[in-house]
């Protein structure tokens, strides 16, 4: 055979078996064997393997091992350098002594089973095993080298880890002699953990060793596939289980094989909670009662951390005889029920009482009751809230703070102004001051609880210099009463994605967009509008925001009705940009059916008025409809977005054996439509990607949100790998339980440094990329580099403010916490103020929003449970019509709403239709109204909360008796 045929064959034998080389390579010892690689790419493959780990620069060896040109008789030095280096294991493999495909399982099976117990392992007498191991051959003095550096640097357990992730490397032979030095060195508990016999230490030594040696084939069935599962069963039922050596970062166990077995098989006895020297090390103030942040990269087991210490601070409660009783908050409806499933339960349940309370519950008991049955109790911020609201007020079942003994708040970093858990926060700290001053009175104080936050980043704010970025994160300390903030360095298990910005080139041709523009400018001409931005840019739809605002104020129905036609031609620019252009033309084409149904009445008697202006709209449409259909079938005007996008996706999976990933995307429109794209193209299906989407559960768009049983279902497919890509809004960004990727993609979104951060954390596996695609007009690859460094300014920040001294850290803290204090105390006042001038309800006039109708006054409209504001009287039911809405359907305890009503005259959508206890109540929303309060028009109105005005409270008594009079008289007719 020619040389360069050899060369092929041995080339193709590396690549067939690199899976294998890339786990049993010890990359430093292997470089110093190998002649034919020069000094600088040995450098650089030392580089990789002291900032990535071991196993990229595995990847990195062994391309510059198949390099070509191959030097003579490469391949030899490189089988030798193997066996030199001790990686017998892989130069088995190159010499094809390949181990049988039962034994390969085997060790396959034992190096998953170390792994799984590795939380337990790290708790050896490292020195001693590492000494027993060298001398047996398991490891060589290389390793040893490191093996004890690590234990200089870092300590026992985390040299006990690196001695783990060396020791399985080696030939299939290594388990069993690593069970003997476990037994010889006296971890009786750790050999019985692995599979050792339990019985043996009964016999004298003599008879143990006569019974190991002759018995080695038991000892190798006893750990084979068939019976591994039940030794991998056992360690979960006798351990506690944290992460796998592949997934070393992450906090859900979700993510292990055998995962839901955690939950059915945590015996109370082995409940505690095995964490890694950095997370124990965040962990220790909060263990001895202070209020602290704890600041981890996202994946890095934070939650887990916090079962932790929620667990230390029961028991220890339970020690001295006092009672316990931990909230943890979230901000989002799925986080309570991942939070409850994962983790607390899990862990907790067979030594607490644990219970989750959200939004989407259908407990008919009180959240005050079950505070009180419970003793851990995970739910949405605003619940507690509420129920604190209660106690203030003095209504029967409210929440006091001294009720809690620990606060765990996930997402800490939202702790600012206007969010509820500044509100919760604010009652916790002027009890605080409360108590200092009774504490000068000797009088009793009120107990409060310990303050746990969680966050993957507290981000800068409005930060645009230092001070002020250490300002902001400091107010976060503050109103968290934060003693510390805890950050460390993850060392050798943080996972930094490899980071791509993909820019763009702009269409040389955009014939689509020219048309969509060309129809913008003609609307421009007709209500007399003069643009001073660039057509679908964010300036432009804020600029076309502004005039749809004053034309509703002036009663403009002319250019209000132009600009809600421009907001969505808008939009059609921006989904062509984005999207294909087929999927901007069918928004387009729906928006405008959409419209024209607004002029029809369901039972086609009644007739709803056209005006021109809306019959020009219509018509501009119609005539361009054909062109724009025609232009979005040529492939050559796409945007170079999406190549860009559909290269990245063929990159990853064509470059992974097993690729998950997710796409990041701005609207929910564009997430439907990308994940469509990808089902639609067989490039995709080719290389067996399986798309789906995952969106938001509110109400905001004119797109049917997701359940949280929907989301769920899809993560749960995400999960097992049914779905292996996602398509996500910035809802899947923050604290969502989503399993490792190997890749993120942001495609056309940048919001700030804290999403950013978010984002790049879902990529949590090894060898992960995180790659930015640039679209038209959304300025993201400029927003990246901004975030980039709003990043590093928030970690120099924090690293100030952790090197204050204790004394000056509590006075700036104190400082800040007054402030909010009297800041809040002015705003309460203020709003007393308002409340006093509180317009009379019948002074209150609303007109429709499209064509300026008079509807009702504020006599007319009353509140459902502080909630909801109806006008159930005769003369408004008169006024409008209902349509279905198939896009939101929504049934509760009390109520439920399943179509819309919407204006007689024009068609414009005012509410919703509202079945309370059996009446039909006509619901409003505001912001589909003008609102004058005496002479005062008020054109920017969203929430009713807005409105300076005191409603009165729905009488259902009354309605309902009314009613029952009407059906009587009904009857005797």
């Amino acid at each position: 055979m020619a040389s360069s045929e050899s060369d092929k064959v041995q080339e193709r034998l590396i690549e067939d078996f690199t899976p294998r080389l890339r786990e049993y390579i010890r990359v430093e010892p292997v470089l110093r064997y190998i002649d034919f690689i020069d000094n600088e790419q040995k450098e650089l493959i030392m580089q990789k393997a002291r900032t990535e780990g071991n196993l990229r620069a595995a990847d990195l060896l062994i391309s510059a091992v198949v390099k070509e040109p191959h030097p003579p008789g490469w391949f030899t030095v490189f089988v030798a350098a193997l066996n030199q280096a001790g990686c017998k294991h892989a130069a088995d493999y190159m010499q094809l002594n390949l181990p049988s495909p039962e034994v390969e399982a085997e060790n396959d099976s034992r190096v998953r089973l170390v792994q799984l117990l590795s939380p337990s392992l790290v708790d050896m007498k490292t020195d001693q095993v590492c000494a027993h191991c060298v001398s047996e051959g398991l490891l060589t003095a290389d390793d040893d080298e490191n093996i004890r550096a690590e234990i200089a640097t870092n300590g026992l357990r985390s040299g006990a880890s690196e001695l783990l992730r060396r020791i399985v490397r080696g030939q299939p032979s290594w388990y069993s002699t690593f069970l003997k030095i476990l037994r010889e060195t006296e971890h009786k508990h750790l050999y019985e953990l692995t599979g050792g016999s339990s019985d043996c230490e009964e016999q004298d030594e003599k008879q143990c060793s006569m019974k190991d040696e002759p018995m080695a084939d038991e000892a190798e069935s006893r750990n084979s596939p068939e019976l591994m599962d039940i030794c991998v069963n056992k360690e979960l039922q006798d351990a506690d289980l944290y992460a796998s050596g592949e997934l070393p970062n992450s906090s859900e166990p979700s993510q292990l094989d055998g995962s839901d077995l955690v939950a059915e098989a945590k015996s109370p006895e082995k409940a505690d909670i095995v964490l890694r020297d950095y997370q124990m090390d965040v962990a220790r103030p909060a263990l001895e009662g202070k209020n602290i942040i704890i600041c981890l990269p996202t994946g890095s087991g934070k939650t887990r951390v916090a079962v932790y210490i929620t667990k230390k601070h029961l028991d220890g409660r339970r020690a001295e005889g006092k009672p316990g009783k931990v909230v943890v908050l979230v901000n989002k409806i799925p986080l309570v029920e991942q939070h409850y499933s994962s983790e607390f339960l899990p862990f907790l349940k067979h030594t607490y009482k644990v219970e989750r309370v959200s939004g989407d519950s259908q407990l008919k008991i009180s959240f005050a009751e079950i505070v009180a049955k419970n003793d851990i109790i995970i739910c949405t911020a605003q619940i507690l809230e509420n129920y604190l609201e209660r106690s203030n007020t003095g209504e029967d079942e409210g929440i006091n703070l001294s009720d809690l003994t620990l606060i765990v708040i996930d997402e800490c970093h939202h702790t600012q102004k206007g969010e509820v858990y500044n509100h919760i926060m604010m009652r916790y700290l002027k009890q605080k001051y409360k108590n200092i001053k009774l504490n000068k009175e000797q009088k009793k104080t009120v107990p409060l609880p310990q303050i746990l936050g969680l966050t993957a980043s507290p981000g800068v704010g409005k930060a645009t210099k230092m001070k002020q970025a250490e300002e902001h994160i400091l107010h976060i300390c503050a109103n968290l009463d934060a003693s510390k903030i805890m950050t460390k360095s993850l060392g050798e298990f943080k996972k930094e994605p490899r980071k791509t910005i993909v820019n763009v080139e702009d269409r040389k041709e955009d014939p689509f967009g020219d048309v969509i523009k060309k129809i913008m400018l003609a609307i421009h001409a007709h209500a007399g509008l003069s643009p001073t931005c660039d057509l679908g840019s964010q300036n432009y739809e804020q600029w076309v925001g502004q005039n749809e605002r004053k034309a509703a104020k002036d009663e403009d129905q002319k250019v209000r009705v132009c600009t809600v036609h421009l907001l969505l031609y808008n939009e059609g620019l921006n989904l062509s940009n984005t999207i294909r252009m087929s999927d901007a033309l069918s928004f387009l084409k729906k928006e405008q059916e959409e419209e024209i149904k607004k002029k029809a009445t369901p039972d086609g008697e009644h007739k709803i008025q056209i005006t021109d202006t809306e019959r020009f709209l219509f018509n501009l449409f119609k005539e361009n409809k054909a062109e724009l259909e025609r232009l979005a079938k040529i492939p050559e005007f796409e945007n170079d977005s999406l190549s860009k996008l559909r290269t990245t996706i063929l990159h990853e999976f064509s470059s992974r054996d097993k690729a998950r990933g997710i796409i990041f995307t701005r609207t929910r429109r564009s997430a439907i439509a990308l994940s469509q794209w990808i089902q639609e193209n067989p490039k995709f299906e080719d290389i067996e990607v399986k798309p789906a989407y995952v969106i938001g559960g509110g109400d905001q768009s004119n797109v049917k949100p997701m359940t949280a049983a929907e989301q769920k279902d899809v993560l749960k497919k995400f999960h097992s790998g049914d779905v292996n890509l996602l398509v996500a809004t910035t809802v899947a960004e923050e604290g969502l339980d989503i399993p490792a990727c190997n890749f993120v993609i942001r495609y056309g979104l940048s919001t700030n440094e804290i999403a950013m951060i978010q984002a790049q954390g879902r990529g949590r596996a090894e060898d992960s990329s995180y790659t930015v695609v640039d679209v038209k007009n959304s300025g993201v690859a400029e927003k990246e580099c901004v975030n980039e460094y709003r990043e590093n300014m928030m970690n120099k920040a924090i690293a100030k403010i952790k090197v204050l001294n204790q004394a000056e850290y509590n006075k700036r803290i104190t400082d800040l916490q007054l402030q909010a204090i009297v800041e809040k105390k002015v705003r309460t006042e203020r709003q007393k103020q308002k409340v006093i001038k509180k317009a009379n309800p019948s002074d209150v006039k609303f007109s429709c929003r499209h064509c300026s109708k008079h509807v009702c006054t504020g006599d007319d409209i009353q509140i459902i449970e502080s909630m909801h504001r109806v006008n159930v009287t005769s003369q408004f039911c008169e006024l409008f019509i209902q349509r279905e809405n198939p896009t939101f359907q929504e049934r509760l305890l009390d109520y439920e709403t399943n179509s819309f009503i919407a204006c007689k005259q024009c068609g414009q959508t005012w509410g919703s239709m509202m079945v309370y206890r059996g009446i039909d109540c006509p619901c409003l929303d505001v912001k589909n109204f003008v609102v004058r309060i005496g002479e005062e028009k008020i054109s920017k109105c969203n929430k009713w909360s807005e409105l300076p005005v005191r409603f009165s409270t729905f009488d259902y008594t009354e309605h309902a008796s009314q009613m029952a009079q009407s059906s009587d008289e009904e009857e005797m007719e």
